[in-house]
């Protein structure tokens, strides 16, 4: 019996550290980032690379996707579907005519995978118009 009274005190100590830690964190400035900055959501751009130096994004930031069409947006559900390029459970986010103008806007709002891609042309089997964004919390030090 001991054993099993240390262990609820181990298991009551890891989420009470928990609770803790999770109020240490606030809500902080959101950035807006446009994706692939000056060269927008366009075909043969590498945005994985960019996403890779314009990391980090932070929770509530808002990534802008500005295109001319016939481009979109979709957000794909999982790993596989972002590996293979499979858009049948995809959620389309933005149609070609989206883009124009001030672009359209997602906001990061979830401690979660987000994975972009296109399904105009090849770009996104050729690893090109595809990325994915890890949004990590704002921390109060």
């Amino acid at each position: 019996m001991k054993m099993m009274g240390s262990t609820n005190s181990a298991i009551t100590r890891g989420f009470l550290l928990l609770v803790i830690a999770a109020t240490t964190l606030v809500v902080g400035q959101a950035e807006t980032v446009v994706v692939g900055g000056s060269e927008n959501w366009r075909p043969g751009y590498n945005y994985t690379d960019w996403a890779l130096k314009s990391s980090p994004f932070y929770i509530n930031d808002k990534l802008v996707f500005k295109y001319e069409a016939p481009q979109n947006v979709y957000l794909l559900p999982n790993l596989w579907s972002y590996i293979k390029c499979d858009f049948k459970n995809a959620k389309l986010l933005a149609s070609e005519t989206n883009g124009a103008g001030n672009g359209f806007e997602v906001v990061l709002n979830q401690w979660r995978l987000y994975y972009f891609a296109s399904s105009s042309g090849n770009d996104c089997s050729s690893g090109m118009m595809k990325f994915f964004a890890m949004p990590l919390p704002h921390w109060n030090y």
